[in-house]
C-alpha cells in the first residue's frame, strides 16, 4: 500500500474503519445486557472523554495526517497509549459485540483492531516525519495496551 498516494492510503484506513462500524454496530443488535459487556462500553465511553479533555476537537483528524497548526499531546491518556481514541472505540465496539448474541461479530471486531493497527502504523509514520520528537514518545509509550503493545 505504500506505492499508493498518501491521500488515498488515508481515505482507505478510513473507509475500511468506518465500513466495518456501520457492520458492527447494527449487526450487534438486539443486545443482552451483561456486566461486562455494560462495563466495556462504560471503559470506552469514559476514554473517549479522558482524550476529549486532552486533545480538544480541532487538534486530531479522523485521517491519519497530522492537522496543520496542530500540537503534540503526550498528557492524560496518551501517557498510556500513543492511540487512545482507537483504544476507547475497541473497547465500546467490544461492548457491543459481548452484549449480542452473535458470536460471528467477533471477527469483524478482529478486523477493525487490524484496521486501527494499520491506520495508527501510517499515522505514526506521518506524526515522526511532523514532530522529531514523536520518535522518542513511540520508544517510551505502547500503541494500544499500556506496557504490552
Amino acid at each position: 500500500m505504500n506505492g499508493l498516494p498518501l491521500k488515498w492510503q488515508s481515505a482507505f484506513w478510513v473507509a475500511a474503519q468506518f465500513l466495518l462500524l456501520f457492520l458492527l454496530v447494527p449487526g450487534s443488535a438486539p443486545w443482552h445486557w451483561q456486566p461486562v459487556a455494560t462495563g466495556l462500553m462504560a471503559a470506552g465511553a469514559a476514554l473517549a472523554l479522558w482524550v476529549f479533555a486532552h486533545n480538544r476537537p480541532g487538534n486530531f483528524n479522523i485521517r491519519p495526517e497530522p492537522k496543520s497548526g496542530a500540537r503534540l499531546v503526550t498528557t492524560g491518556p496518551y501517557r498510556f497509549v500513543r492511540h487512545p481514541m482507537y483504544v476507547a472505540l475497541l473497547l465500546a465496539t467490544a461492548g457491543l459485540v459481548a452484549a449480542s448474541s452473535q458470536t460471528g461479530l467477533w471477527v469483524l471486531w478482529g478486523l477493525l483492531w487490524g484496521v486501527l493497527n494499520f491506520k495508527a502504523a501510517l499515522e505514526e509514520r506521518l506524526l515522526t516525519a511532523h514532530w522529531a520528537e514523536y520518535a522518542r514518545y513511540c520508544a517510551s509509550v505502547s500503541r494500544f495496551i499500556p506496557g504490552l503493545w
